[in-house]
């Protein structure tokens, strides 16, 4: 054999070689060992009920307070600040005994009035004179001054008006319930 003989000998065993390993399939891989099976997901806890929170009890809405209007001629005389004995016995029937009624108290306010006679300045003093004059009883009386708050509004806050043509006497009777004194008391009842 020559060496052309050879070379094409040779040449056609590597071309039938490559011929033949084209035509195999690669080999499969391996097979992987089963794997265990996982074990069975424990059982999920019964939901637990849920509970309903209970309302909150709704906090009771505060009573109004109670106002008490007592008239300047049912505790002073006309033009005065100065409590009367038959003003004390009201006092203590309209007030005391409301704020003697009560568990605790959140505040007393006494306001007091007058009619238009007189100067602003003169009926605005006159008006917390007599605001005073009944937190000073109510004191006497044993009610806490922490609570009590005074306040004068002269003659600012008129009740009633009167016709201009009148004498002095007639419009001092007209004009009486503008002179008055409130008390607005708020507490819890017992």
């Amino acid at each position: 054999m020559n060496a052309r003989t050879l070379v094409l000998a040779t040449s056609l065993a590597a071309l039938l070689l490559a011929a033949a390993c084209a035509t195999q399939e690669p080999p499969k891989p391996a097979p992987q060992p089963a794997a265990a099976p996982a074990p069975a997901p424990a059982p999920a806890p019964a939901p637990r009920p849920v509970e309903t929170p209970k309302p909150a009890a709704k906090p009771e809405a505060p009573k109004p307070p109670s106002v008490v209007n007592l008239s300047a001629t049912q505790l002073f005389a006309f033009d005065k600040a100065t409590l009367s004995v038959d003003a004390r016995k009201v006092l203590d029937d309209q007030v005391a005994a409301k704020i003697k009624g009560l568990a605790s108290i959140r505040y007393v306010n006494i306001n007091g009035h007058t009619d238009r006679l007189g100067s602003a300045q003169y009926n605005q003093r006159l008006s917390e004179k007599r605001a005073e004059a009944v937190r000073a009883y109510l004191v006497s009386k044993g009610v806490d001054t922490d609570k009590m708050e005074t306040f004068g509004f002269g003659k600012t806050q008129p009740v009633k008006s009167c016709p201009g043509r009148m004498s002095r006497k007639e419009l001092i009777e007209c004009l009486q319930p503008n002179r008055r004194v409130v008390v607005e008391i708020q507490g819890t009842p017992k």
